[in-house]
């Protein structure tokens, strides 16, 4: 069954009464988070990952708390750890394996700012 005909369905058990509002919002809710009504085990995959999912799309660059480009000042407030810690990390990934500053660089690029 295709996401628009379980759509319909649902909307036609809201007009006959067998769904309340709040229920009719909350299956709507879930059929549109299934990412297109491909079953419950993506649903399942899809709720274990959420808080993953929620941090990664919370992650921003700060414009407050930035040395250079606000990136350990972002993923401080997204993590939890000082501002500090993160650009120590950075120090010491660069000073050992170089990694540190091409690992800042692509944040910089691709994270946006807030």
């Amino acid at each position: 069954m295709t996401l628009s005909d379980e759509l319909s369905k649902l909307a036609e058990l809201r007009a006959s009464g067998t769904l309340t509002e709040e229920e009719f919002a909350r299956a709507k809710a879930r059929l549109l988070n299934e990412q297109g009504g491909q079953g419950a085990q993506a649903g399942q995959a899809a709720q274990s990952n959420e808080p993953v999912v929620a941090a990664i799309n919370a992650f921003r660059r700060s414009r407050s708390d930035r040395v250079i480009g606000g990136v350990c000042g972002g993923m401080a407030r997204a993590t939890g750890l000082a501002a500090w810690v993160w650009r120590l990390l950075f120090v010491i990934l660069f000073i050992f394996a170089g990694a540190g500053l091409l690992v800042y660089l692509l944040l910089w690029i691709f994270v946006p700012s807030d």
